[in-house]
């Protein structure tokens, strides 16, 4: 029987150069589950989640598929080039390697870029008949209905948090130059068929989870959508979590349905304080003066805004970074996190600094959104890595930790909820005390 081993590509820590690595995944990936529907009943399917799996390079699988996000690539290369040293066929998907198929070209056999769904068994059909695979898979869906649920039974439950991610959508109908899902998607969002969703989600409670993380990169694209959705969830009592734009606020009566179905941490963009900043970067629709309002709303509603922010835009000055530190605490922002402007290789934006001269350097192991690789407007290089460290250190200073979740003014509301923000804000330090950016594998 034929074998296919998928691994999914830990990162290296920017301030150590060592692997990052955590004994559970608390939001694990939904490709390599979802996947698994799509490999032929006659091959052995092995999946490997790096930041908590080892690589085993002797595998006797026949082809190795290596995911990538983000400043992961660089790893998915190292793990790629040993296995073609062991003779190994090797493909590669995700995010980066969609964005920038050129760069990885000669670390592996092919690529798929974009969606999966119909490449994989392409690809896995092309190896069967020639034992070897084409340098291109590129299949865009144009629908998401009749996706099967995802097998999540082989994720090890030892190894993952409290929640499990279900797909509601795909894309985002907006195209902000900076913005790695415009590259892939070019301004299309697809949502799946309510019914469908409610069958992962109901998958997931069968499982035993009472919480799960609805993966949707702008969940209030579809209002009518998402209204339904909520209806239909709220009877299962379970949690849940999402991202979307704060347009949710302005429409009461959706947010209420929202909170009410179990919704407690939305992923907001907020972006910047800087309105004029923003619409350089095609991101208009985004109004700064209403910041303060809408996050009110959301907050009041009972739900934990975990905002991502970016520092380094066109109006940006020293000044108006600590102005950003003065309205997160201002606002009392749970979980927020912050990104230094960066034009990744295939966005709109690389494409115009490179014509203004404006990239430092094309390194791209410095693209990692924690330096700055391009020539701001009102300040130097330097002086914006140094802010962006700044306002990291005192965001997550231990007494500004406290002010934003155990002593937030919402606190009593949901002390559950803020104790968790609490342990999300510790674990976020340890990775800014490192010299990394947060996250959450």
């Amino acid at each position: 029987m034929p074998k296919l081993l998928l691994i999914q590509s830990t990162q290296y820590s920017t301030g150590s150069g060592k692997l990052l690595k955590q004994k559970r995944i608390y939001l694990p990936g939904l490709a390599f589950p979802l996947l698994a529907n799509y490999v032929p009943a006659h091959w052995q399917l092995e999946i490997n989640l790096e930041v908590t799996d080892e690589i085993n390079y002797d595998t006797d699988a026949d082809l190795i598929g290596i995911g990538a996000m983000g400043h992961a690539i660089f790893r998915a290369i190292d793990i790629a080039t040993e296995f073609r040293k062991r003779g190994k066929t090797v493909f590669m998907g995700g995010y980066m390697p969609s964005i920038v198929p050129w760069f990885i070209d000669e670390h592996c056999d092919g690529v798929i870029i974009g969606d999966a769904e119909i490449s994989l068994p392409k690809l896995i059909k092309d190896f069967e008949t020639t034992g070897k695979i084409g340098k291109r898979y590129e299949y865009p869906l144009n629908d998401l209905n009749g996706i099967p649920v995802p097998k999540y039974e082989l994720l090890s439950p030892m190894k993952t948090g409290f929640m499990l991610p279900v797909q509601a959508g795909r894309g985002c109908p907006h195209l902000c130059s900076y913005c790695s899902i415009a590259c892939v998607y070019k301004g299309k969002y697809l949502a799946r068929p309510v019914d469908e969703v409610m069958h992962d989600i109901l998958r997931v409670k069968e499982l035993g989870y009472k919480y799960f993380y609805l993966l949707d990169d702008n969940i209030v694209s579809n209002p009518k959508f998402l209204e339904e959705l909520c209806k239909r969830i709220k009877p299962l009592k379970m949690k849940w979590a999402s991202q979307c734009s704060m347009n949710l606020a302005r429409n009461p009566e959706l947010l209420r349905l929202v909170a009410e179905s179990g919704c407690r941490i939305l992923s907001l963009g907020i972006e910047s304080i800087s309105q004029e900043g923003l619409n350089k970067l095609n991101k208009t629709w985004v109004k700064t003066a209403d910041h303060e309002d809408l996050l009110g709303k959301i907050t009041k509603a009972g739900i934990i805004p975990a905002t991502e922010m970016i520092i380094g835009t066109d109006s940006d000055t020293e000044e108006t970074i600590e102005q950003t530190f003065r309205f997160v605490m201002k606002t009392g922002i749970p979980i927020p996190k912050f990104y230094i402007l960066t034009p990744m290789p295939g966005s709109v934006l690389y494409d115009e600094y490179k014509k203004q001269g404006r990239l430092i350097h094309e390194d791209y192991h410095y693209y990692t959104a924690t330096n700055c690789v391009f020539q701001p407007a009102q300040m130097t290089p330097e002086a914006l890595d140094r802010k962006f460290w700044w306002l990291y250190n005192k965001v997550y200073s231990l007494p500004n930790i406290l002010r934003r979740t155990i002593f937030h003014k919402h606190f009593f509301n949901n002390p559950l909820l803020y104790f968790y923000a609490l342990v999300v804000n510790l674990s976020y330090r340890k990775f800014i005390k490192n010299n990394d950016g947060p996250n959450i594998f």
